[in-house]
């Protein structure tokens, strides 16, 4: 990718972001940095990673851009696709699955009129599995945005759900 290419794709805040991170490594390490800087670009380059981003997230760590796609679809707190205003992450892991994380994306499945992995037909939400998110004491929860939601009931997610924007 060129530079014109690269600039127009990470815009120079970003980079400056970015550059934060690398610098927390010694200097040819600069790849170890490509987990915060998937977190700006997603953040700040609409909310998803596109084959685009992630090429140049790869060209300015000088590192494959394969080990990039490899990093972003591993983790799921990085989406490859669209998701909706109110990414709902709801841990379906061993604790959360014993306080019947199941019952919370029925209820989300219901309520929201599609199934996990979708996002509604207005934009405005997502409905993804997640492995544990380190709230165990709480569970069941869901995390959306940065926000953390325990020991979920129906009628606090409908609660949750009928205060956002």
């Amino acid at each position: 990718m060129t530079e014109e290419v690269q600039a127009a794709v990470l815009p120079e805040h970003i980079k400056r972001e970015i550059d934060h991170w690398i610098a927390k490594y010694p200097a040819d390490f600069k790849q170890s940095a490509v987990i915060p800087a998937l977190h700006i670009v997603q953040e700040q380059m609409g909310g998803y990673l596109t084959p685009e981003l992630m090429a140049a997230v790869a060209d300015y760590l000088e590192m494959p851009r394969v080990a990039v796609l490899e990093v972003a679809s591993f983790y799921s707190m990085y989406d490859l696709k669209p998701v909706g205003r109110h990414k709902i992450c709801v841990c379906t892991n061993v604790s959360c699955a014993l306080k019947n994380s199941g019952k919370v994306i029925e209820h989300l499945e219901k309520r929201l009129n599609i199934k996990l992995g979708e996002t509604t037909a207005d934009g405005k939400f997502t409905i993804k599995s997640v492995e544990c998110l380190g709230a165990c004491v709480g569970a069941p929860m869901f995390q959306i945005g940065k926000e953390y939601y325990e020991h979920l009931t129906p009628e606090k997610i409908d609660t949750i759900l009928d205060n956002l924007k």
